[in-house]
């Protein structure tokens, strides 16, 4: 399989990114998006993922940081979609439970090609810091609409919500790594039976 590697920019009136991802990494890190509690979860994503990843973002961070969150999703997104290519050989789903303290969280992913978000986190407070966690909502919309996958996000207990909004970002990162897997008895192969994704 050749190098799972994409670098994508998108720049608007409101901000403008450079995402480079490499699915075949080792967990490095390089991030500045002016959002703190965002680039700290990220960091989870590329650790627990082994994926690497370069984000460089300037936005609109005087009015907040609703726009430079959302367009993250939608690069990276665009970026993962460019790295995994025709998807042959690939595990495609993946699946991963992560606890943190009093916290448990469960995501499920598919890269079928097919856009869509059940997230259910019941955020005990509505900000950690300066960040409203409302945005977490816009960022995965953001991924899925531009990566094409199928994503299941649960925080299934937990009452800190640094705690919730952290074990979801590790088990996305846990999820990812194992569905973006070579399997090597695919052998290249399409892994579903329409023969395309």
């Amino acid at each position: 399989m050749s190098n799972r590697i994409a670098t994508v920019e998108r720049n608007t009136l409101e901000t403008q990114i450079k995402v480079t991802v490499n699915l075949d990494g080792t967990g490095q890190f390089q991030c500045e998006t002016g959002v703190p509690f965002l680039d700290h979860m990220l960091d989870q994503v590329a650790r627990h993922g082994l994926i690497d990843l370069d984000i460089h973002a300037v936005g609109d961070l005087h009015i907040d940081a609703h726009h430079t969150v959302e367009d993250l999703g939608i690069t990276l997104g665009q970026a993962f979609k460019q790295a995994v290519g025709d998807k042959k050989g690939i595990k495609r789903y993946g699946h991963a439970y992560v606890p943190l303290d009093e916290a448990l969280s469960r995501v499920v992913i598919d890269f079928s090609g097919r856009p869509g978000l059940e997230m259910h986190v019941p955020f005990t407070r509505g900000s950690v810091g300066k960040f409203d966690v409302d945005l977490f909502s816009e960022f995965f919309h953001g991924f899925v609409n531009h990566a094409q996958v199928t994503l299941h996000l649960d925080n299934l207990r937990g009452h800190n919500t640094h705690h919730q909004a952290e074990t979801i970002f590790k088990a996305f990162g846990r999820a990812l790594r194992m569905a973006l897997e070579v399997d090597e008895r695919m052998a290249g192969q399409m892994p579903s039976t329409k023969g395309c994704l």
